[in-house]
């Protein structure tokens, strides 16, 4: 491929009008004053605001190709999108005009559903939720479940290595991954949709890409696994004193329930209470452990989730005896089983609101940590026990998947402080302490959301040389031009 000489305006016109007429005129599209395209160019938090020569949305994979042969000749960069629910800026352009946002939305087909041998291939724009729905109508499971399932894709799922909340019971995005295609820098296609659970046949070039983010090729599509869908589900939630006791209770729940526990959250009051304050409508669940004796919420409150192919009543009678003699061992204080469908969603749904009440409630310095499931209990006490040294009064946010280890560990400012001035003088500070914190207990300081633009630099200062070294190498030999999402994820 001869690459076109980099110069001004002219040049980007050229390739625009390539662009063209390689995808149509109608999905090459150009931010102005009509339609600034903030949809593609701002983060989820808005916290990052691009600008993009163009957002370029090809339909098949081989316009995704032919538009990577396009920019590799033009020298110009691409950002891949799928859904832009980052929550580390990974899927938007910088500021400099010059980077085109390849986004996948239209590569939404459901190609093929093989029950019998539990696998799905689906384009990698297709919305999460939608993946969800057609493995339901097959009679089957798709697990993957996040909060952002009607935004997000399955190509930045993998992407990330999306986790969620079933990762106790199914694992991350990269467990039900079971093939992928992918286009090259070089524009080249690479077609690795197999269905195979046993491949031992080298490098696993698959579970390279997954959890990438489009910094060395572009999902194009992904063959899943499936799972026998489930004829019911009950959950309960639960309030606990301390975080040892709720530790404890998943030990328990793991030993008396096996496969049939699908999901353990917890949430720390302060969460629960915002959720209650900013939406009480979806948060009224938490309502339930609220009684005259017990008026305030507890401590700690941890969803605790079942799905059975069996016997419902079955499944009820083991749930019930966990929780009794949870409460008999004084693992517990109080207990609510759902009864019906709708206490069931209502119960997820006080979960879900969490982040959105986050939202309204203003900014905070957030973190997606994991340490050994053992440890969160000696995590959440340090960490407290040193932010509050660091700054008195800030108040904890904390939520999370305790079922892996992954909290969500978030800092609001003091009561009397401007979270303005907040986030100036402290926000570093808290960071670093969070992280360091995490890693001295064989953590990590991104446990699902990934690295994007927003931990990169962390990422470089906290990892080993080596490790460096070898993402380099890598992405070197992959994209050797710097091509792909630069600036993202590779220190």
């Amino acid at each position: 491929m001869t690459d076109v000489p980099s110069s001004p305006c002219g040049q980007h016109e050229a390739l625009l009008e390539a662009l063209r007429q390689t995808v149509g005129a109608a999905a090459v599209l150009r931010p102005d004053a009509h339609d600034p395209l903030d949809r593609y160019q701002v983060d989820w938090r808005k916290r990052y605001r691009g600008q993009a020569l163009a957002i370029v949305r090809p339909a098949s994979t081989d316009e995704v190709a032919a538009v990577v042969r396009l920019c590799a000749r033009h020298r110009v960069s691409i950002v891949p999108q799928g859904g832009n629910t980052s929550l580390v800026g990974g899927s938007v352009p910088d500021d400099s005009g010059q980077q085109i946002v390849l986004n996948l939305g239209r590569l939404k087909r459901v190609l093929a559903v093989d029950a019998a041998n539990l696998s799905m291939t689906v384009q990698a724009g297709c919305l999460l939720a939608d993946v969800q729905r057609a493995a339901d109508e097959a009679g089957l499971l798709f697990p993957l479940s996040l909060a952002s399932e009607g935004s997000c894709t399955i190509g930045g799922n993998l992407a990330t290595n999306a986790g969620g909340t079933q990762v106790l019971r199914y694992g991350t995005a990269r467990e039900l991954c079971l093939g992928l295609e992918a286009v090259t820098a070089q524009g080249e296609v690479w077609d690795g949709l197999k269905s195979l659970r046993k491949d031992n046949t080298g490098y696993d070039l698959r579970d390279l890409l997954i959890g990438s983010e489009g910094t060395l090729a572009i999902i194009t599509a992904a063959t899943l696994r499936l799972y026998p869908r489930p004829t019911h589900h009950q959950a309960a939630l639960v309030g606990c004193a301390t975080l040892v006791q709720c530790v404890s209770l998943l030990q328990q729940a793991r030993t008396q329930l096996d496969a049939r526990l699908t999901g353990f959250e917890v949430m720390h009051h302060a969460p629960v209470a915002l959720a209650l304050h900013h939406l009480p409508e979806q948060a009224q669940a938490a309502r339930a452990l609220l009684t005259p004796e017990q008026p305030t919420l507890p401590a700690w409150t941890v969803l605790l989730d079942t799905a059975d192919t069996g016997r419902a009543s079955t499944l009820t009678d083991d749930l019930e005896t966990l929780l009794h003699e949870a409460q008999q061992q004084g693992l517990i204080e109080r207990a609510t089983l759902s009864q019906t469908d709708a206490q069931y969603r209502a119960m997820w749904t006080l979960r879900e609101a969490i982040p959105m009440a986050e939202k309204i409630e203003g900014h905070m310095v957030k973190h997606d940590i994991a340490v050994p499931t053992s440890l969160v209990p000696a995590f959440v006490e340090q960490a407290e026990a040193t932010l509050q040294q660091r700054v008195p009064g800030c108040r904890i946010v904390c939520f999370g998947h305790l079922g892996d280890g992954n909290l969500h560990y978030n800092v609001q400012a003091p009561v009397d402080m401007n979270t303005e001035v907040f986030l100036a003088q402290h926000e570093a500070a808290i960071h670093s302490l969070v992280y360091d914190l995490a890693l001295s207990l064989g953590g990590t300081i991104s446990a699902e959301h990934g690295i994007g633009q927003l931990k990169r630099a962390e990422l470089g200062q906290r990892q080993s040389a080596t490790r460096t070294a070898w993402m380099r190498a890598i992405k070197l030999a992959l994209d050797p031009d710097q091509r792909f999402n630069p600036g993202r994820l590779v220190p």
